[in-house]
């Protein structure tokens, strides 16, 4: 099989996979039916060793090249979003309120590919484990597979991962050095109060009040704070409290939710500080009672420089050099491919599906559909990474 030309009966295999994958999506850690069509197609493309369960509903396949080596790893994340799709082409989602609204599907499908296509042929040295994640999408499944082993079980040298850009044209490749993706934490701020008639306020602790002062007061965070010189965000998203459609009762309780992005430990460390801080001192100004519960979630994705100058000359090759960018703009997004960076080198990038001419329908979006025509140059970038990084 000669990988510049793929033949068209190997592109429609992938295509109707990633499609029957679209149309039976599965939420984090319930990927069963997924899971089990990888196992199942990692048999059948002749790859020497399949394990599941890795990771509650992860697996992993190893393919060995002509001779020893070294090992490379290729990962893939597999679950979908809990929103219903308005789509309306045969295959659309079957389950009721959940889609690959963010393309998973189809990195499914390109590490699948490139499975095939080293298995078949195996011109490398060494060892490849492509890596199939579940729960991407906030149940960090990445971390989960780490915590159980997986490259104890499963050494790799570095890994590799990408994940498709709507807002990047159709043909390009792009990636960084460094911090590419942020650490995603999230916090929960309760105000507790005094409640009751809305006209006698003077005899109350209104939680709203206290609730108005602390989203204003938290916004010198980041801008009174953090250097101009980092990059951070911390906003609040949400607002509970009340008793509509009643306007005249004060409530005993607001709670506010927020998140907040970061690229590096320290200015992290510095907005969670600040921020209980700031929840003790505006309360207690106000007499009012308030807890900050702050979650840390996926850290940020750091890319290594040896494995992203690798990255880039493979996607030069395969996307052409004016369209393999090494400088691309990182993004205050999370993503758990963070936990394997921090065990093993690696290079996460992006690969445009942008049509050219036409409106963007954005990841998360209930319009959104992987764009089948990247599948072939995915499993060309992910199969020369192997065939290059483990040269015979």
């Amino acid at each position: 099989m000669k990988l510049n030309d793929l033949p068209s009966a190997f592109v429609d295999d992938l295509v109707a996979i990633r499609r029957d994958i679209h149309a039976n999506p599965e939420l984090g850690f319930q990927e069963l039916r997924t899971s089990a069509l990888v196992a199942e197609r990692l048999k059948a493309f002749g790859v020497d060793e399949v394990h599941t369960g890795i990771g509650k509903t992860g697996l992993v396949g190893v393919i060995r090249g002509k001779r020893s080596g070294g090992s490379i790893g290729l990962r893939a994340d597999m679950d979908a979003l809990p929103m219903p799709e308005k789509n309306t082409f045969l295959h659309a989602s079957k389950a009721n309120k959940v889609m690959h609204a963010c393309g998973h599907d189809g990195h499914t499908t390109m590490v699948l590919g490139a499975a095939r296509y080293l298995a078949e042929t195996r011109n490398f040295a060494g060892t490849v484990h492509v890596i199939f994640q579940p729960a991407e999408e906030g149940g960090g499944g990445g971390r989960v597979m780490c915590e159980e082993g997986l490259f104890k079980r499963f050494d790799c040298d570095r890994i590799f991962a990408v994940h498709n850009r709507p807002d990047l044209q159709l043909g390009k490749w792009g990636t960084r050095v460094g911090p590419f993706m942020a650490a995603a934490d999230s916090f929960t701020i309760e105000i507790t109060g005094r409640g009751g008639h809305a006209a006698r306020p003077h005899l109350l602790c209104d939680p709203m009040v206290v609730a108005a002062n602390l989203i204003l007061a938290a916004q010198t965070i980041v801008s009174r704070n953090v250097s101009p010189l980092e990059t951070a965000v911390m906003g609040i998203s949400a607002v509970e409290g009340g008793n509509l459609p009643a306007s005249n009762v004060v409530p005993d309780k607001v709670i506010l939710t927020g998140t907040v992005r970061t690229y590096d430990k320290a200015v992290q460390d510095l907005i969670e500080a600040r921020l209980g801080e700031m929840v003790a001192g505006v309360c207690a100004a106000h007499r009012a009672q308030g807890e900050l519960r702050y979650e840390r979630g996926y850290p940020p994705v750091v890319n290594t420089a040896a494995e992203v100058e690798f990255a880039r000359s493979v996607a030069a090759e395969v996307w052409g050099e004016e369209n393999a960018d090494a400088n691309y703009t990182p993004s205050m997004g999370g993503e758990d491919f963070s936990y394997m960076l921090l065990e093993r080198p690696g290079c996460y990038s992006v690969i445009g599906q942008g049509p050219v001419g036409q409106p963007i329908v954005p990841l998360h979006n209930s319009r959104y559909d992987f764009c089948d025509a990247i599948i072939p140059n995915g499993v060309r970038y992910f199969s020369r990474l192997v065939e290059l990084g483990l040269p015979l």
